[in-house]
């Protein structure tokens, strides 16, 4: 599964993969809880964030990466059929970590067991994990502490026995808060890691 993929898998995108040109198709849709979403599409030479609905990016196979919109007529005429298949709605659980590092608070660690249990009981099985920090310290070393919290995360799923290709973790930074704060603040809240599970 190459890291497009991945990024179709994610709740907060639908792609839709083609047989022909373009090779590869993402195209953001809306929530449907009215949150905005978006997602970074790479290739070995650019990358660009999809944050608006209905925004696209396409691979050719040659590796260029075009953009461009569609709407949401177009989308139900190409697609309708792959959009009438329900998925169930994916999961979503916050973990909070101690200050500075990667070791979950207390009241997380109680948590895990209902949560990869609930995982389990998934057909899909595939797990998202974000991880993020407060505004105390350098963009740099949140950026670093982010994906640490996030591998831990994803370690005590895969030491479960969760298959190690379907848990993916990702490091936000202090980019995302869950609590806006201005810079250099010890928020809690902030300090967590955001689990995914289709």
């Amino acid at each position: 599964m190459n890291y497009l993929m991945k990024l179709v898998a994610c709740p907060l995108v639908v792609g839709f993969l083609a047989a022909c040109a373009p090779a590869s198709r993402v195209i953001l849709l809306p929530e449907s809880s009215g949150k905005p979403a978006a997602v970074e599409v790479r290739t070995a030479m650019v990358s660009q964030v999809l944050s608006v609905p209905y925004q696209t990016a396409s691979i050719s196979k040659s590796g260029d990466l075009a953009f461009g919109t569609t709407d949401a007529q177009s989308v139900e005429q190409r697609y309708g059929i792959l959009l009438a298949e329900k998925q169930p709605a994916a999961e979503q659980f916050l973990l909070y970590f101690e200050t500075g590092g990667a070791k979950l608070t207390d009241q997380s660690t109680a948590l895990l067991p209902a949560i990869i249990a609930s995982a389990r009981a998934r057909k899909g099985g595939e797990i998202i994990v974000m991880g993020h920090t407060d505004s105390v310290g350098s963009v740099e070393a949140n950026d670093t502490l982010s994906l640490q919290r996030a591998k831990t995360v994803r370690m005590l799923f895969v030491t479960q026995g969760f298959d190690p290709e379907l848990v993916e973790a990702v490091g936000r930074g202090e980019r995302a808060p869950l609590v806006a704060t201005d810079d250099e603040v010890n928020e809690p809240q902030n300090r967590r890691a955001e689990i995914v599970v289709r």
